[in-house]
């Protein structure tokens, strides 16, 4: 039975390789990216996908987003929350948050609850990462101090909000099947600055775009899955302290909610 499938992120890297995937399953893929360039690259590599564009740093376009995936689809099967990155210097949206915590995570929980009542009976995966450990979410300041960014600490505080935001899902939606994944330090365009993008294409040791898809089309489809977990590899995983805290989750949920606007 066909699925439709939501990748953001999807023009390049794991996004791609997982609608590449999807799609030789004969899934309906809607790919999710920024760049016109990447994106009309991708529509020619997977068969039948709906290419649609959306800059995560500014939550209006992540509303109309939205609302065109909501005109063309009644249900939705699978939403990929793939798309984020790291950031080299501060910057604030014009929504007024960090960067990289918006692109992260307050676009993706947004966009995930404007498309709700699509996915009841579906599952949402969320690409989380072990970069996780390095960082926790303030929900008392999205904005951040320009004075005391630093990239990795940002990025790692916004991948504890992904794993957060999967866990505190499942207690809420439980309709809805979320869960996070560290994908592998993967080969790909990700970093923040010349010498961590150098890493990242040129590594020996790096996991494929290919190999890192398949687990996320795998935690997509697979029956047994433990809702709100955190995976690496095959297998649910520990996160830090911050990211395993039920508490810390309800008060990111909350304050994501209200800075998105959807507050129920």
């Amino acid at each position: 039975m066909s699925r439709t499938v939501v990748i953001t992120g999807g023009s390049s890297g794991i996004g791609l390789a997982a609608a590449e995937q999807f799609s030789a399953a004969g899934d309906q893929v809607v790919l999710v990216g920024r760049t016109p360039s990447r994106l009309e690259e991708a529509a020619r590599k997977v068969r039948n996908a709906e290419v649609l564009r959306a800059d995560f740093e500014d939550l209006d376009q992540v509303r109309e987003l939205a609302a065109k995936i909501r005109d063309r689809y009644p249900r939705i099967d699978v939403l990929a929350n793939n798309a984020g990155g790291m950031v080299e210097h501060y910057r604030r949206t014009k929504d007024g948050f960090e960067a990289t915590i918006q692109g992260n995570h307050l676009a993706p929980f947004l966009l995930t609850h404007l498309l709700r009542d699509r996915l009841t009976g579906g599952r949402v995966v969320n690409t989380a990462s072990r970069a996780h450990m390095r960082g926790a979410p303030d929900p008392r300041d999205f904005a951040g101090d320009p004075r005391r960014f630093s990239s990795f600490p940002a990025y790692g505080a916004a991948k504890t909000a992904n794993i957060l935001f999967a866990a505190e899902a499942a207690r809420r939606w439980p309709e809805i099947t979320s869960v996070s994944f560290h994908p592998g330090v993967v080969r790909s365009n990700f970093g923040a600055g010349q010498v961590t993008r150098f890493f990242y294409k040129y590594a020996p040791f790096l996991v494929t775009p290919e190999k890192a898809g398949a687990l996320l089309v795998w935690l997509a489809t697979i029956d047994q899955i433990r809702n709100g977990a955190y995976y690496v590899g095959h297998e649910v995983a520990r996160t830090s302290a911050p990211a395993s805290d039920p508490a810390a989750a309800a008060a990111l949920w909350d304050a994501s909610e209200e800075a998105t606007g959807v507050r129920e």
